[in-house]
C-alpha cells in the first residue's frame, strides 16, 4: 500500500510518479513497468535486449512520503490539544506516557497496531507527561500509562495501565461509527 501511494499505482500497470527518483521522470507523465507471464528464453538475436527493457539507474532512491499511507500515532501538546483531540470530528484515542516508564514502552506497540487497524476510523495520539503536565493534570492522570477516548470532544472513558490489545479493541469498536 506505501509503494501504491508513493507511485500511484493502478490495476493496467502504470503509475503516475509522486515521489522523487533520478530513474524516474520528474513529471506527471505515465511510466509502464514491464509484465511478465512465466520465464522466457532470452533471445540473443532480438533486437530488443534486456538493457532497453530495463534502463540501468545506479544509486537510485525513493524518497518519498509513503508513511503517509499508513497511520501513525502522532504526538500532541499542550498547545495542539484542543485543536487536534478536542475539535476532532473523529473518536480520539490519547496514550498518557513518559520515556522512563517501562510499562509505557510495553503498550507503544500495541497502541501503533491499533492506529493502523482502525487508520481512518479513529485518530490516534500519545502525550509526553513530562513535556506536557498541564492536560495530565487537567484530565487527572496521576498513573501512566493511561488511554483515554475521546468523541466529539467529551472524555469517555479511561483505561489505566498496559492492557492487552483485545481490550483496546474492544474499547475503540464501542466509539467507532460503522
Amino acid at each position: 500500500m506505501a509503494l501504491e501511494k508513493c507511485l500511484g499505482v493502478t490495476t493496467v500497470g502504470t503509475a503516475t510518479p509522486q515521489c522523487f527518483s533520478p530513474c524516474f521522470p520528474t513529471s506527471r507523465e505515465k511510466l509502464v513497468f514491464p509484465t511478465h507471464r512465466g520465464l522466457k528464453k532470452f533471445m540473443p538475436n532480438s533486437k530488443l535486449s534486456h538493457q532497453s527493457l530495463y534502463p540501468i539507474c545506479r544509486k537510485s532512491r525513493f524518497v518519498c512520503n509513503a508513511r503517509e499511507a499508513v497511520n501513525e500515532v502522532k504526538v500532541v501538546t499542550d498547545s495542539s490539544w484542543n485543536s487536534l483531540v478536542i475539535a476532532s470530528e473523529t473518536p480520539v484515542l490519547v496514550e498518557f506516557w513518559a520515556p522512563w516508564c517501562g510499562p509505557c514502552r510495553m503498550i507503544a506497540p500495541v497502541i501503533d497496531e491499533l492506529a493502523k487497524e482502525y487508520g481512518g476510523k479513529i485518530a490516534c495520539f500519545k502525550l509526553n507527561t513530562d513535556d506536557s503536565p498541564n492536560i495530565a493534570t487537567q484530565y487527572g492522570i496521576r498513573s501512566i500509562p493511561t488511554v483515554l477516548f475521546f468523541k466529539n470532544g467529551e472524555k469517555k472513558e479511561s483505561i489505566i495501565g498496559a492492557v492487552p490489545k483485545s481490550t483496546l479493541s474492544a474499547t475503540v469498536e464501542k466509539y467507532v461509527d460503522l
